[in-house]
């Protein structure tokens, strides 16, 4: 047998850990040794969840993706708590703190990035460490410490008026604090938003009692001992008994640019996620500048870990990250709102078409240029968002009356699709690439609660924007089982197996795609429904498999898709991302 080659991984975030399971899925053990470094002590869990965490909706435990021992159990060995320091590329070496040597034959750099903290006086101690009572917003350890001081104060301060920032002061409201937000710009979430969307929106959360600060320079931290209020460059104070600085983002690309790296904002990859410089070294992640773009999005980040496992087991030498074309639906503060493209005109034909209602702080706005969708805002009407990122995420045509698609009771795109008319190849999960058809089997297998389904399947599992229609899926396909009992002990139809039985039957067989198993088990005619479910449970056993082409239904997506490939053969740009530098959504 061929020796085995070392990949090492250095970073243990969303992506470094996303490459490992997808590398460990598609048989990466049988090529490498796998090891991981990374800083924090603990496993790899989701940051998109921390503010979750802060506000008291879930608990520290509950937001691990991949605990200490999944590790173990699936053959990867793991530095936990260990800081890389340096790279000898020459010498083919990754150096930890306190003695750790480890060699490499492919290294990949997901180092992730750390929190911006601007220049202020009185924040650090004499020993360099934050003044008590002074925090940043970046990592599970954070949280805790915050969520400890916060106990004992009445009032904090959240320096950054960005979405992390947003999130942050939410979580100090849930336990009883007054929160103030400080704001450099004019108004909130500038990156995403125009001024008069960032006026709304701060005019929906001063009515939930948040009270804003805009373009004020913090320039000092006062208190001896702890923090007892904020200084501004215009002589201005605010009283406060913490600060949390939540400000915005930087790549970690040090120890990429003392490798010897090509760095410009972030370590600069091609297509193959390769460094310029070094073809043995890769970078994914927030660390990592593909075609001039840094993402912080979730969903870019795990297209890009999966298509570096693909190359790197061989899977798919050929696969290529051509860049992540986004639209963010989330909720700030509980008020819905959905960005997506430009927010602002860029050519001289460009239409604006918008739609304002202050009495309401409802703002939708929609870029358009040669007919078709190109950016969005829309604030506080929850009823336009899936029309509106539909049109942009497919890039149809819109008829010649634009306000159309702002009002949802105009039937211009068909319809409003419940979850149950969806087909199965619809994608539910934007995140995790989950279909209606997966959930659907996870269901029929036996998950019958959102939880278990969430497990099975990884949906929910990154932004959670989809939990309300993995719910509905769950609560229809429960139904469906309860008058279907009869086939509950075939796990898909047509199949007359169980999966155990099933499970058997394809390794015995060696079936590797979805129509081999049909052809050789199928009572009857090919099920759209009982192809998803193959599909599901061949990748449990072999990983993706060579016959399976992704992406090839990407025109059929749900309305919430997030498009990373187009189909072969089609021309359209997949290089538009929003708010890259603004946390992880």
């Amino acid at each position: 047998m061929t020796e085995k080659q070392k990949l090492v991984v250095i970073g243990n975030g969303m992506a470094g850990a996303r490459f490992v399971e997808e590398t460990v899925a598609m048989g990466g053990r049988d090529l490498y040794d796998i090891t991981v470094i990374g800083e924090e002590r603990c496993g790899n869990y989701n940051r998109i969840l921390l503010s979750s965490v802060l506000s008291g909706s879930h608990a520290p435990d509950d937001i691990f993706i991949n605990p200490l021992d999944w590790y173990e159990e699936n053959g990867v060995a793991l530095h936990a708590g260990v800081r890389v320091i340096g790279v000898d590329r020459k010498g083919k070496m990754a150096y930890g703190q306190g003695g750790v040597l480890i060699p490499y034959d492919k290294l990949v750099i997901a180092t992730g990035s750390s929190a911006f903290v601007p220049p202020m006086d009185g924040l650090y101690d004499e020993d360099g460490s934050y003044k008590a009572g002074a925090f940043v917003f970046r990592t599970l350890e954070d949280c805790t410490e915050i969520i400890e001081y916060a106990g004992d104060t009445k009032r904090a301060a959240v320096i950054g008026g960005g979405l992390l920032g947003l999130e942050a002061a939410k979580g100090l409201m849930n336990r009883g604090l007054q929160v103030d937000v400080i704001h450099l710009t004019g108004w909130l979430m500038e990156t995403q938003l125009d001024p008069m969307s960032g006026q709304f929106l701060q005019q929906s959360l001063e009515e939930l009692g948040v009270t804003f600060h805009l373009e004020k320079l913090t320039t000092a931290v006062m208190g001896d001992e702890k923090v007892t209020g904020l200084q501004f460059k215009d002589g201005n104070t605010l009283d406060c008994d913490m600060v949390v600085v939540s400000a915005g983002v930087r790549p970690n690309v040090d120890l990429a640019r003392m490798a010897g790296l090509h760095v410009r904002r972030g370590i600069l990859v091609n297509d193959s996620m390769a460094c310029r410089n070094d073809q043995d070294i890769y970078a994914i992640g927030e660390c990592a500048e593909h075609r001039s773009q840094v993402y912080g999005l979730v969903a870019p980040l795990w297209e890009q870990a999966r298509v570096l496992a693909e190359r790197l087991t061989g899977h798919d030498e050929d696969a290529l990250y051509a860049g992540s074309r986004i639209s963010t639906k989330l909720k700030v503060m509980g008020v819905e709102l959905a960005v997506a493209g430009d927010k602002d005109p860029l050519e001289a034909d460009d239409e604006v078409v918008t739609y304002v209602e202050p009495n309401r702080n409802v703002y939708k706005k929609v870029i358009v240029r040669e007919g078709k969708v190109k950016g969005a805002i829309l604030l506080g009407d929850g009823l336009a968002i899936p029309r509106v990122l539909q049109a942009f995420d497919r890039q149809e045509p819109l008829p010649d009356n634009r306000s159309e698609l702002l009002f949802p009771l105009v039937d211009i795109l068909g319809p409003a699709v419940k979850v149950e008319d969806l087909p199965d190849e619809a994608q539910i999960c934007d995140c995790n690439g989950v279909t209606k058809g997966r959930i659907v089997v996870a269901v029929r297998s036996g998950n019958r609660d959102v939880k278990s389904v969430c497990a099975a399947t990884r949906a929910g599992s990154g932004c959670g924007s989809c939990t309300a229609q993995v719910q509905a899926l769950v609560d229809l396909e429960g139904e469906n089982v309860a008058a279907d009992a009869g086939d509950l002990d075939r796990y898909v139809p047509g199949i007359a197996l169980t999966k155990p039985e099933l499970t058997g039957a394809i390794k015995a067989m060696k079936l590797r795609s979805a129509a081999a198993v049909l052809e050789a088990l199928s009572e009857g005619a090919a099920d759209a429904q009982a192809e998803a479910g193959l599909e599901f449970l061949l990748r449990e056993i072999w990983g993706e498999t060579e016959e399976y082409e992704r992406d090839t239904l990407i025109e059929e997506s749900s309305v919430f898709a997030t498009v990373t490939t187009w189909p072969s053969g089609d021309a359209r740009a997949v290089s538009v991302a929003v708010g890259a530098s603004q946390g992880y959504r």
